[in-house]
């Protein structure tokens, strides 16, 4: 069936409205932002979750200044998300997560 095609959020290419990736920005949420920890549908702006009650201002570990929680830091472009350590998942998680959205194990940060 024929469908229409809609502009990633992040990027703007066209892809079919069933996408759950950006073939060009690789995006996990090319329609609309998503909360990091329960993954309910938020807006850009919104303080708290609605579903989870969590922060959706963070700082960001790269240049430590406020971000809203998406992919990448709005300030300095930098990566927000991280791969779940499951060799059998890997699906990419938010930073802050301590367990994956997608396979319930335990995230082990990298230490530096």
């Amino acid at each position: 069936m024929a469908g229409y095609k809609h502009p990633c959020i992040h990027c703007g290419i066209y892809i079919d409205r069933d996408s759950r990736f950006c073939p060009n920005c690789q995006s996990g949420s090319p329609f609309g932002y998503l909360c990091p920890s329960c993954l309910r549908p938020i807006e850009k702006g919104q303080p708290l979750c609605s579903g989870c009650g969590r922060s959706l201002y963070v700082t960001c570990p790269v240049c430590n200044m406020p971000s809203f929680v998406q992919e990448k830091c709005e300030r300095c472009n930098g990566a927000l998300m991280i791969p779940c350590n499951n060799p059998r998942c890997g699906v990419m998680q938010f930073f802050e997560n301590t367990k994956c959205t997608a396979c319930g194990k335990k995230i082990k940060k990298n230490r530096k």
